[in-house]
């Protein structure tokens, strides 16, 4: 393993126990605007959890970007 990385896993912090926790709140832009997802409706969560997500940095990777 790379010594950097150990470094990190050494210092990494504690695991949490769940009275430590917090519930992260998400959120997503839909019609240009950012609401949180926990706001949806049912219908509207079920759209959300089929959305494809991708990282454009990668697409531009593989040559799909106008130079």
């Amino acid at each position: 393993m790379k010594e950097h990385l150990k470094e990190n896993i050494e210092c990494a912090p504690e695991i949490l126990n769940d009275a430590e926790r917090q519930r992260c709140e998400v959120w997503t832009r839909v019609m240009g605007y950012h609401r949180p997802v926990a706001s949806f409706n049912r219908g509207k969560k079920s759209e959300h959890q089929e959305r494809k997500h991708f990282r454009e940095s990668q697409i531009c990777s593989q040559d799909a970007c106008l130079e």
